[in-house]
């Protein structure tokens, strides 16, 4: 078989995204666009209206759904954000399926589903009953679908496999080649744009065709390329010029949107840790009209054993969380956790370290997401765990939400 699919799957549920030994390409190389300045709100904080809430967004043809929930993560990250988790719904410690680990462990589940678009778009899934890749596409369906029926918010990122062979999505597991082409292949005029495009309608067939026991089209937030500033990624900066990363966002939200007609996603922006500045996290951005979700991923700066990396990572979040204030966005984590017992919990990790990058100096952010749990590793304890009591103490503050704390996400205020 052409790939080794459980090896590719266990390594993303152990290792999570990041790779904290890679190198990150930073500052990058490429001229930076000028970024058009934004009005501040003034002196008083700026309240979005439900009225004007579609002036904000990529899409002003997106569901009335789709523009509910932009306004309520919106609005409610002014004093609150909601915790989700990666795969809740099917990776559990110690392969204990039934309820969430974090329903199990809280009394209620996440607020946000984390699902992957991967084995939906892989070249394997033929679309028959008896196809692996397919089993797990229609699992991911139905796990959407609970997930919205019960009033959560759902999130998909994608480990799009490089274009050539169809087989990695790690740098390091491509050919030198690969490497240095893969990207640029799938750009307009590149020599793979049309399997890119192919994806592409893959994963506008399966959004457009999310609904719920209600009938209406779900929303979801679509984070494509994460962790782009890092080289662990085919998507990297290592492989991909500024102007070259900008012009295939743009390339996929047009075609989502305009050409495919997709109109209930929000669409994320989101690096890893390495940006501490403005300047820098906005090398790569391709505009306002092109991102709902101003997130970063963060791992390395929660690792035990150097407490200035925490103060580091509020700061990171705070520079995002200011742009996101600035230009009318939704500020999040949207990857972050400690993989125990592969790293040392540190003593109030959740209540303590946590909680503070998450809070301090102002930050308004509308969601956070620890990566998934795995048969041997967590980043969400279970009963009896190491850490339980301390994730209770996190989740019973006031800001965290789960899924029994939280508004209606997808109606808009009258």
């Amino acid at each position: 078989m052409k790939k080794i699919f459980l090896f590719l799957f266990m390594s993303l549920v152990l290792a999570g995204c990041s790779k904290d030994e890679d190198p990150v390409v930073n500052p990058d190389p490429d001229p930076v666009d000028p970024v058009d300045p934004v009005d501040p709100p003034g002196e008083e904080e700026f309240i979005l209206q439900p009225e004007d809430t579609r002036t904000y967004m990529v899409d002003a043809s997106a569901t009335e759904e789709t523009v509910a929930l932009f306004y309520q993560l919106k609005t409610l990250s002014r004093n609150h954000f909601i915790i989700g988790q990666q795969d809740a719904f099917n990776a559990f410690y110690g392969n204990n399926s039934g309820e969430s680990d974090i329903k199990k462990v809280s009394g209620s589940d996440p607020g946000l589903l984390g699902s992957d678009f991967m084995f939906i778009t892989d070249d394997n899934n033929n679309g028959q009953p008896e196809n692996w890749f397919y089993q797990q596409e229609q699992k991911i369906i139905a796990d959407v679908v609970e997930a919205y029926d019960k009033g959560m918010v759902n999130h998909f990122t994608w480990h799009l496999r490089e274009p050539y062979e169809g087989d990695h999505f790690y740098a390091d597991d491509m050919t030198e080649f690969q490497r240095a082409n893969a990207f640029k292949s799938i750009l307009p005029g590149g020599a793979n744009h049309e399997y890119y495009k192919e994806k592409l309608l893959k994963v506008a067939e399966v959004t457009k065709n999310l609904k719920g026991s209600d009938g209406k089209l779900i929303p979801i937030i679509f984070r494509p390329f994460h962790e782009f500033d890092g080289g662990w990624f085919w998507w990297g900066a290592p492989y991909a010029s500024a102007q070259e990363f900008k012009s295939l966002w743009r390339f996929t939200v047009e075609y989502l949107r305009d050409e495919l007609e997709v109109h209930n996603i929000l669409y994320a922006y989101a690096p890893d840790n390495s940006y501490s500045t403005a300047t820098t996290y906005l090398q790569r951005y391709p505009g306002d009209e092109y991102v709902d979700i101003l997130g970063m991923d963060n791992y390395g700066d929660f690792l035990p054993g150097d407490a200035l990396k925490l103060s580091a990572a509020n700061a990171k979040l705070k520079m995002v969380s200011d742009l996101a204030k600035e230009r009318v966005k939704i500020a999040a984590m949207t990857e972050t956790g400690l993989f125990i017992p592969n790293s040392t919990l540190p003593e109030n990790f959740y209540s303590k370290n946590l909680y503070e990058v998450l809070t301090g100096n102002d930050i308004q952010i509308g969601f956070m997401m620890f990566w998934q749990n795995s048969e041997n590793v967590y980043t969400v304890p279970v009963p009896g765990l190491e850490g339980e009591e301390d994730f209770l103490q996190f989740v019973q503050k006031e800001e965290p939400l789960l899924l029994h704390e939280m508004p209606t996400m997808y109606n808009l205020p009258n």
